[in-house]
């Protein structure tokens, strides 16, 4: 190693500088016979060239009558001098034999992390890194106690299984997490099951209200038939259709047949029936000229286009409907759907019936496609009226039954879908057929199971 490269207070004498690095002498040693004096370092690196003379005066050497010169060694150590790190900040100033004493706590020198992880840095940032962001730290979990090197630490954190954390269902539960698995399978009331009729997820909470309203959940015959498999969904059908011992008044009994039959015996007897010419409750309405209407729904400046149908009732002695059709849509359907709705009209016999209407009521686009060719696929949606709709109670007296001036009686209001179907899907099958369409309403009017 050459000679000291430090700040000196003062530059040296110049009998303390080496002749071959020029430097201040770093373990200075001196040659006997010619008194000269140079680096230990210097003189043995020239020596090793095979040259054994004296770099100042050329005479030969003898390695013998090379010694160090302590004397000028203590000259030297005990010059004042500035910290190697001065130009960082450091302001320590001394004899230059205290410099590595110095260095051992200068907060300016780089050390070596006393972890281990390889990382090199001022001894001043050596607390930060040690506290934060060494890998090899250790750290002690707050909620279990274990002590961690920093990596494992940090990959311990947010698994620890005494640590307090919420129910991931946000039922509002906090426990331990080690205790959270057995609390989301079996204890958390908005954990997720399905339903064990028809297999969709609910949460616990509601599940069991589910399952009393499930359209699978399992049903017995009233007429007590035997017959097997009969759901919520299906029980309704199984009693107006399948059940073979159901008794039922004849559904022509408001034209004054009087004669009860069982479901068995009913398409027989329904030929028979002297009062078949009743109203069923349906309407088949059809609606040609249907790209002129909707042309002229489109050329409209203000108001939207609304089709009406022909009055019907819901059966005989019955409900007086009708049902209206917007081309080009009506609400959030206009522009881009087919606008259905029906509304109650005054009837004759309103002061019999049971208010507000209390009937399903069904709404039908029907596909004109050849069966022969294609099933058909007709667009059908249902609702059942809520007794709180202002839709469906008793018509006020007086009030007009058809159309006058182009709209009906604002006291009648109707209800069904602005977005019964876009335009766009009509195009896809034979909605429109020879330039008509075909709307069918329905009146799911309830039958009474009657024991004989």
């Amino acid at each position: 190693m050459p000679g000291l490269n430090l700040k000196f207070l003062e530059r040296p004498r110049r009998s303390f500088y080496c002749p071959l690095c020029v430097k201040p002498m770093r373990d200075p040693v001196q040659v006997s016979t010619c008194g000269h004096r140079f680096c230990d370092t210097c003189l043995q690196e020239y020596l090793s060239e095979g040259v054994f003379k004296c770099p100042e005066d050329q005479l030969p050497l003898d390695y013998a009558k090379i010694f160090p010169d302590v004397e000028l060694e203590q000259q030297i150590l005990s010059l004042p001098i500035r910290c190697i790190h001065s130009e960082e900040g450091c302001r320590w100033t001394a004899q230059n034999k205290l410099l590595q004493a110095h260095l051992s706590v200068c907060e300016f020198n780089v050390v070596s992390c006393p972890n281990r992880c390889f990382v090199k840095l001022l001894r001043r940032e050596l607390p930060e890194h040690l506290q934060h962001d060494c890998t090899k730290r250790k750290l002690h979990c707050d909620h279990c106690g274990d002590e961690f090197a920093g990596e494992a630490y940090e990959s311990h954190q947010g698994v620890c299984p005494e640590e307090s954390v919420y129910c991931e269902n946000k039922c509002g539960a906090r426990m331990v997490r080690r205790l959270l698995a057995q609390h989301s399978v079996s204890e958390c009331p908005k954990r997720k099951l399905p339903c064990r009729y028809c297999r969709k997820e609910f949460l616990y909470d509601t599940i069991q209200h589910h399952q009393q309203q499930c359209p699978r959940f399992p049903m017995q015959c009233p007429n007590r038939c035997g017959t097997p498999g009969i759901t919520q969904e299906t029980l309704m059908e199984h009693v107006k259709e399948g059940c073979s011992t159901a008794v039922v008044l004849c559904p022509f009994k408001e034209a004054g047949c009087k004669h009860r039959h069982s479901i068995m015996t009913f398409s027989f007897m329904k030929s028979f029936c002297l009062f078949h010419s009743y109203r069923d409750g349906t309407l088949l309405w059809k609606l040609t000229d249907f790209s002129q209407r909707l042309q002229e729904a489109n050329s409209r400046t203000s108001g939207s286009l609304e089709l009406f149908s022909p009055a019907f009732h819901s059966h005989n002695y019955g409900y007086r409907l009708q049902v209206s059709a917007f081309p080009n849509g009506n609400g959030s359907g206009e522009g881009s759907h087919l606008s259905i709705y029906i509304r109650v009209l005054p009837g004759e016999y309103d002061g019999l019936l049971e208010w507000p209407f209390p009937y399903r009521v069904s709404f039908s686009l029907l596909d004109q496609s050849d069966p022969v060719l294609t099933k058909p696929k007709h667009i059908t949606e249902t609702f059942s009226p809520d007794p709180t709709w202002k839709n469906f109670q008793r018509p006020r007296p007086g009030a007009l039954g058809s159309v006058r001036g182009g709209c009906l009686d604002e006291s009648m209001l109707g209800f069904g879908y602005p977005k019964f179907i876009s335009h766009e899907e009509m195009k896809k099958r034979n909605y429109i057929r020879d330039n008509a369409i075909f709307i069918k309403a329905s009146i799911d009017v309830v039958q009474k199971i009657l024991n004989s």
